[in-house]
């Protein structure tokens, strides 16, 4: 079962067993048992055609509220990145870019969109958390590590499956939630399950990234 930020009431009230957190559960537990930092693959963010739809995951909102960084390979490729970019600067939260002044898209290094801010240490991001703190800025910051070099995969690869699958997903009717395992399957199919490792290597690279950071703000406390 799928665990947002919105159902964890009701997953505690009913004693569920089994769940699987979203970004915006997991930061939202973080921050109830005074975790920092959080690292994950990738988060959600603003999709195609929210216009019209209104389909913008409460990730951005949660990462917004709370005190956590949270570490990840930027946003998930088939969303509207750009539009995600824009909304985290509409929520006031800082994306900094690891080694990076681009914000990687995944499965690859450079969506084609830039991030207004680089940090290349862990002591960086922990200094950048404790002057927020003190000016009255407490919220989260998103810390964006593009997948290494070696597990990056072909874009040209990736873009053209996201489409095809976006495509058959709205022929379809496939709408909500239903849109992201049709993608995943696209990608894997269009990799030739190179997608796999790739996403693997990618969320050991954020723990990695991830604990620098928790070293580095666990010695300024």
């Amino acid at each position: 079962t799928k665990i947002a930020a919105r159902d964890l009431g009701h997953a505690h009230t009913t004693a569920l067993n089994v769940g699987v957190t979203t970004v915006s559960a997991s930061v939202t537990l973080a921050a109830r048992a005074g975790v920092a930092v959080f690292a994950t693959g990738g988060i959600g963010g603003v999709h195609r055609g929210a216009a019209e739809t209104g389909d913008v995951s409460h990730d951005l909102l949660a990462i917004a509220r709370h005190p956590v960084v949270t570490v990840s390979a930027g946003a998930k490729a088939f969303l509207d990145l750009p539009r995600t970019l824009e909304e985290f600067e509409t929520l006031g939260v800082p994306v900094v870019g690891w080694n990076t002044d681009r914000f990687p898209a995944f499965y690859t290094r450079d969506s084609g969109s830039p991030v207004t801010m680089t940090v290349r240490s862990g002591d960086e991001v922990a200094a950048l958390v404790a002057a927020n703190a003190e000016l009255g800025h407490p919220g989260g910051v998103l810390v964006a590590n593009p997948i290494p070099e070696a597990d990056e995969l072909d874009p040209d690869r990736i873009n053209t499956a996201i489409a095809a699958a976006l495509a058959e997903a709205e022929a379809t009717g496939v709408q909500g939630p239903g849109v992201t395992p049709v993608v995943l399957a696209a990608i894997a199919t269009a990799t030739d399950g190179e997608s796999v490792p790739a996403n693997l290597a990618l969320a050991e690279n954020n723990a990695r990234v991830g604990a620098e950071i928790a070293v580095a703000m666990a010695a300024r406390s």
